[in-house]
């Protein structure tokens, strides 16, 4: 397991798969937020491909996150469209409603960025995200990460189009947490 101050980031356990489905993408609104394709009702029991991991894809890595504190479940994380010649990949996550507004989000993003620059070699580190996603925002940029632009208008989200924000972070710039 990959650690932080306050959470760890470790393999997706089947057990986890139904509360993630359930907590953050069978909520139409978070859905339609965390996707860049349209939410859609998943049958019970069939295979969420957002959830269900393949080891055998090397260009993304997803994670369930876990409080350090005991082991709880408060989200997913992932390192995906990892490009291995141009050393560079992006950052998602998604924190179950009752773990947001704790800081998990931005010891989230400090792991990932120990996982993609020290563990797999990477040069830079992206995130997209939705204009108006503050913690998000905020996550990226106390780990450093720098806007580097707005997509206009590039997200259809429940009947409107919204803007993005680009941010990244080159191995050079990053500040890892001197506690490890």
């Amino acid at each position: 397991m990959l650690r932080g101050s306050k959470v760890g980031l470790r393999a997706r356990h089947e057990e986890d798969i139904p509360v993630l489905r359930t907590e953050l993408y069978d909520d139409v609104v978070n859905g339609s937020r965390a996707e860049s394709r349209p939410w859609r009702p998943m049958t019970p029991g069939s295979e969420d491909a957002r959830l269900v991991v393949d080891d055998k894809v090397e260009g993304h890595v997803p994670f369930s996150v876990v409080e350090l504190d005991g082991g709880t479940l408060v989200g997913t994380a992932t390192l995906w469209g990892i490009d291995n010649h141009s050393r560079s990949a992006h950052i998602g996550l998604g924190l179950l409603p009752t773990c947001r507004g704790k800081g998990y989000g931005t010891d989230v993003v400090a792991v990932l960025c120990h996982y993609g620059f020290v563990v797999r070699g990477l040069h830079r580190l992206q995130i997209e995200t939705l204009a108006d996603n503050a913690a998000m925002l905020r996550s990226a940029e106390r780990n450093g990460f720098v806007r580097e632009g707005v997509l206009r208008s590039s997200a259809w989200v429940m009947g409107e189009f919204l803007d993005e924000v680009l941010l990244g972070l080159l191995v050079r710039e990053w500040k890892p947490d001197p506690k490890g």
